[in-house]
């Protein structure tokens, strides 16, 4: 059941919106939604607009705040978050330390999956987003902490890094990481992945790194062909204890 102030998607023909369910009307091109009678309803019920138009009412995914939650920066594509996700092992057993929460993409997918995740931000305004963005996400454990990552204490499972990368954060991850555990770094230039994956290679056993291209097959009237967008988005470091 939909509850009062829960963030929603109405999707309708060639439409959708993301929006919370609270008093009051939402306008769109085909008339006007009144948000306050979807609390109560359940995800794949149907409301109209005062024109009779018929839109879904869903619960988003993490793919969902990905498309549409507001932005601080450019958060990790979600093929990109798919690799370190696999290549770490994550899994509902996991403590994860995520630092460079951004606007809380990466935060929001591994807190769907592991156990529990502490996400660090040293820009107070992004972490606060952050943390608004969790909360629309109804994940209760995931926590934001507006503070350098250098600063985390305690055990992980995986450690994931977003940020300009030093040495010493590879080396502070070590220290937190559980015997076994894996460190992943996503870097969007060879400069700065060489940084992570010479800090890496003497601490850890194993050390690789992936760039994970990606093309999207686009449909059209004249043929179907590879998607012109450019397909490079960063280097992945995976690194494990």
């Amino acid at each position: 059941m939909i509850e009062d102030g829960e963030e929603i998607l109405l999707v309708g023909e060639k439409r959708e919106y993301f929006v919370k369910a609270s008093a009051g009307e939402f306008s769109t091109d085909r008339g006007m939604i009144d948000l306050g009678a979807v609390a109560g309803m359940s995800p794949g019920d149907e409301i109209r607009t005062h024109l009779g138009v018929p839109f879904i009412l869903l619960r988003p995914r993490p793919i969902d705040f990905f498309v549409h939650a507001k932005r601080s920066g450019a958060p990790m594509l979600p093929k990109d978050i798919g690799i370190v996700i696999a290549y770490t092992g994550m899994n509902r057993r996991d403590d994860v330390l995520d630092a460079g929460t951004g606007s809380g993409v990466a935060a929001i997918y591994f807190g769907n999956i592991a156990r529990s995740v502490k996400t660090y931000e040293v820009r107070p305004e992004f972490a606060r987003l952050a943390a608004k963005n969790i909360r629309a996400a109804r994940l209760d454990n995931v926590e934001v902490v507006a503070a350098d990552m250098l600063e985390a204490a305690g055990l992980f499972d995986v450690v994931h890094l977003d940020l300009t990368i030093t040495p010493a954060h590879v080396e502070h991850a070590f220290s937190l990481l559980r015997p076994g555990g894996c460190l992943a770094c996503y870097t969007p230039f060879l400069e700065h992945t060489f940084v992570a994956l010479d800090a890496a290679t003497p601490l850890f056993r194993d050390v690789h790194c992936y760039e994970c291209m990606e093309r999207e097959l686009v449909r059209s009237a004249r043929g179907t062909r590879p998607s012109t967008r450019v397909a490079h988005s960063g280097y992945i470091t995976i690194a494990r204890k």
